[in-house]
């Protein structure tokens, strides 16, 4: 089965006409979109949008042998001419199977929001699911058969995709395409970066690519450690990067503080990001949490683990510290990192970033900082990739 994509973008497409956005600053060449429409072996149009008989010409295809044109949501970009010699457009009604004489089977599946999902089967057998922007299968069997290739709002509704991996709707070998890119995605390598975090891609408008024939899935890292300091977005680098996966297990190390509410108001700030299928457990144990085979873990933070590990060895006693303190905190940090090296488990581990700022003016501060600076360093060495967060964007040290 073949596949053109005639158009990557959001309905007003990407860059949106007269927006002065970074986004839509960056957006041009290959990082330009048209409105989403696909074209499937010549014969099955997805998508009605504005240009889509020029964008076909541009791809090297004629729309004369489309004999089904299908509309998976309302269209709210600009006006859209009709092509002549085009059969009329239609939807399918939700759990409908559509057979065309190509050979296809179309199947419409239901969504959380307004709009129509439609499964394609190719004459070959390969099989595909499009989603249209903001939605998310709700139509799917559990557990359900890998589709070959995804396509839908990646970055938009990163749940969608984590709904469809914990179903097996998508699995090692699916390709995922990124698609209804628009402003509010970030502009150029950002853009692929985080796509790659998401296990997924995007391609320029035009492309045409089989369905089923191998590509490069993107490799994604089972170990990686986040640094940033304070406020720079670490945290929620660490999120995206697990937003499209299912059932991830939160580790907060910093537990709870009773009558500090402005400590409160920021652990519910970061619940409030984090999707409804996640855990969250409280604890600074993690050596067993990394032993065990489970979903992915996110640990924030490495620095709270380290005060813990501090506090129960009397790290911040100079006496104490000497006779047996600072054996006893190596000894804790060494059985961390040998359970980071050893763990089967995709982790992603939140630290602060403590070397950079001004020396501390106590003793036990500058300890602190140096302790958590051997750690970040321990902890790297055993990751496939390591970033530093900065003003928000994310620098890779590694990987």
């Amino acid at each position: 089965m073949e596949l053109t994509l005639l158009g990557t973008g959001a309905p007003d497409g990407l860059p949106r006409h007269g927006c002065p956005c970074a986004s839509c600053a960056a957006a041009v060449g290959e990082e330009a979109g048209a409105a989403t429409s696909l074209l499937i072996d010549g014969a099955l149009l997805i998508d009605l949008t504005p240009g889509v008989a020029f964008a076909a010409a541009r791809a090297g295809h004629s729309l004369a042998g489309v004999r089904q044109v299908l509309l998976s949501h309302p269209h709210a970009g600009p006006a859209v001419e009709f092509p002549a010699g085009l059969p009329a457009p239609g939807r399918v009604p939700d759990g409908r199977t559509l057979s065309l004489i190509s050979g296809h089977r179309v199947r419409a599946v239901a969504l959380d929001s307004p709009g129509t999902g439609y499964e394609v089967t190719g004459p070959d057998g390969t099989r595909l699911l499009y989603l249209p922007p903001g939605g998310a299968a709700a139509g799917l069997p559990d557990p359900a058969e890998p589709y070959d290739m995804v396509l839908l709002d990646v970055l938009g509704r990163p749940d969608a995709l984590a709904a469809l991996r914990a179903s097996g709707a998508v699995g090692a070998t699916t390709d995922v395409l990124a698609v209804h890119l628009d402003h509010t995605t970030p502009p150029g390598r950002e853009l692929h970066r985080r796509l790659a975090t998401a296990g997924a891609r995007a391609v320029p408008d035009g492309r045409t690519l089989i369905v089923g024939e191998y590509s490069a899935v993107p490799d994604l890292p089972r170990r990686t450690l986040v640094l940033g300091g304070a406020r720079s977005g670490k945290s929620l680098e660490a999120e995206r990067r697990l937003a499209a996966f299912p059932d991830v297990l939160y580790v907060a190390t910093g537990g709870t503080r009773e009558g500090d509410p402005e400590w409160a108001a920021r652990v519910a700030a970061h619940r409030e990001r984090r999707p409804g299928s996640w855990r969250t457990a409280e604890t600074c144990d993690l050596r067993p949490l990394l032993a065990e085979d489970g979903p992915p873990l996110l640990i924030d933070c490495l620095a709270l683990w380290l005060t813990d590990a501090m506090d129960s060895v009397n790290a911040w006693d100079d006496e104490k510290w000497a006779n047996g303190g600072e054996r006893a905190l190596r000894e804790r940090v060494s059985a961390l990192v040998a359970g980071v090296r050893a763990t089967s488990r995709t982790v992603v581990a939140v630290s602060n970033e403590v070397g950079s700022g001004v020396v501390p003016a106590t003793a036990s501060g500058r300890r602190f900082r140096d302790e958590l600076g051997r750690l970040n360093a321990m902890f790297a060495e055993e990751c496939e990739q390591v970033l530093l967060v900065v003003a928000g964007q994310a620098l890779p040290l590694r990987g």
